[in-house]
């Protein structure tokens, strides 16, 4: 079984030099794969594709990252992911390991009653193809994986209405609080999430069944 460990809420910048660190130690197999569960204080962090401006104008902090894709908002109530993989073992194969991750966000929503999936030309979770419930933005170096996902539980939402999240108007992203119509706490979802980790990354040789997109938000650099 892979690895899990669960940071609690923590400032994202020093999240960020840990996570780093975690992936290096990987590099060097030190650990094992391991997912991060973590909240972070309210900040806007932007991707290897930049945004349009509108986070700096957001009023809240913004951190330049190394993942793929473009701004987005974490705060409390929303449940961030940083799977630690080494995909070597795995074929290298960095698209399946996204869809992968996708998989895990959608099989912890089914538990709780929501039905999630993919969005043709864009990135993350959906619900009915129009709202967004979870972000996905994944790093690769030397075939270790970091970043991952942030699953919107009891977030308020307003913050991403203040930029441009993945260039889309804040107004698609929900919550499952939202969706369930009542408040549903982040740690009543992390035991479906550790489940979907263990069904998905348990092992070497994954289920299949995931249908193949090239949007993937991915930034690579240095693969070995």
């Amino acid at each position: 079984m892979p690895a899990f460990v669960d940071w609690g809420r923590r400032e994202y910048v020093d999240a960020l030099a840990e996570m780093r660190a975690l992936a290096k130690a990987r590099r060097r197999g030190e650990v094992a794969d391991t997912l991060i569960l973590v909240e972070h204080p309210a900040v806007v962090t932007v991707g290897m594709e930049g945004d349009d401006g509108s986070a700096a104008q957001s009023g809240l902090p913004v951190v330049a990252v190394e993942r793929g894709g473009r701004a987005t908002y974490h705060g409390p109530g929303q449940l961030v992911g940083y799977p630690i993989v080494d995909l070597d073992p795995r074929g290298r194969d960095v698209r399946r390991f996204v869809h992968e991750v996708e998989a895990v966000v959608v099989d912890a929503l089914a538990e709780v009653g929501i039905v999630a999936g993919h969005r043709s030309g864009q990135h993350g979770v959906w619900v009915d193809g129009v709202r967004k419930i979870a972000s996905i933005g994944i790093a690769v170096d030397h075939w270790v994986t970091l970043h991952g996902f942030a699953l919107n539980v009891d977030v308020d939402l307003s913050p991403f209405e203040r930029f441009q999240p993945c260039g889309l108007n804040g107004s698609v992203m929900t919550s499952v609080s939202r969706e369930l119509g009542h408040p549903v706490p982040v740690d009543a979802l992390e035991p479906a999430v550790l489940r979907a980790w263990d069904r998905w990354f348990g092992s070497e040789r994954p289920p299949t069944g995931i249908p193949a997109r090239s949007d993937a938000s991915v930034a690579t650099r240095s693969p070995a």
